[in-house]
């Protein structure tokens, strides 16, 4: 789906449902009760607060006997299988924020994965999945990326832990590669790159991974990530709470160019280790 373009589709939904139930006669309360939600609920829907979930859309297509319109909508236009769902509308605001500020505890974030280490990490969190489901994940992640190509990017800052330089997500040839292109980017200019060493180890421990967020014409957001969860924070006092973590973390990290001259090094290492096995 275009970037953009699932917030159109949670307002389309939120529109022709509410044409629908006004024709049929109901108010929210009573729609709401006729599918086991609150009438506050399917407000939010048709105001396109929140996102409608599948067995709602199915019980509304059978009360409003809409012929299934509203479970094809959520199907084919509000859900994207390339993102978690808990991490759908934080990738959907990427691609409006113009400032993005990251601190990567273990893992080399989405936004600089090359196709190599989105692989490694996407089969390491789905072992049993098949190879195209493999692929749909890594291709999405890969398209996300494509946010630092454009003219409009957003102004990209990330305080990577050592630990994302030492992981061999892949094994070495792939890591040289990865490490590779963040020094590509870094020198580039496209984006700027810190590392937190080891010795600053008390700061890590202050967050997991945290994504700050800036807007022209929005307040700005936070989004957390644990194991198959992510909570997108927007209340000013924990987002300002955040951000004063994040300039901790980043004050504590290495120098720009101190950092692009370890994550070259560590590349070196992975390339050396790489044309010996």
């Amino acid at each position: 789906m275009a970037n953009g373009s699932r917030q159109a589709a949670w307002e389309f939904f939120g529109a022709e449902l509410k044409r629908r139930r006004e024709d049929a006669g109901l108010t929210q309360v009573e729609l709401g009760a006729r599918v086991f939600v609150s009438g506050g609920y399917i407000g939010q829907f048709e105001q396109a607060i929140r996102k409608p979930q599948l067995d709602v859309a199915r019980r509304i297509d059978e009360v409003l006997q809409t012929d299934g319109i509203f479970e094809r909508l959520c199907r084919k236009l509000i859900d994207d299988p390339r993102y978690a769902d808990y991490f759908a509308r934080a990738a959907e605001l990427e691609t409006l924020a113009t400032e993005i500020c990251e601190f990567a505890p273990a893992l080399v974030p989405g936004l600089l994965q090359t196709r190599a280490y989105a692989w490694a990490v996407t089969v390491a969190m789905n072992p049993f999945a098949a190879d195209a489901y493999i692929e749909e994940k890594v291709s999405g992640r890969l398209e996300r990326a494509r946010i630092l190509k454009d003219a409009t990017r957003p102004l990209y800052w990330v305080v990577l832990h050592e630990n994302a330089l030492r992981i061999p997500v892949g094994g070495p040839g792939a890591m040289a590669e990865q490490l590779g292109h963040i020094a590509r980017l870094a020198r580039e200019r496209t984006v700027r790159v810190q590392v937190l060493p080891y010795t600053a180890a008390a700061y890590a421990l202050m967050n997991g991974m945290l994504v700050l967020m800036e807007f022209d014409e929005a307040p700005p957001t936070a989004y957390t990530e644990a194991v198959y969860s992510g909570n997108l924070l927007d209340d000013p006092a924990v987002v300002k709470r955040s951000r004063a973590a994040y300039d901790q973390i980043r004050a504590a990290a290495l120098s720009p160019e101190a950092s692009l001259a370890l994550i070259e090094s560590a590349a070196e290492d992975f390339g050396r280790c790489a044309s010996t096995t």
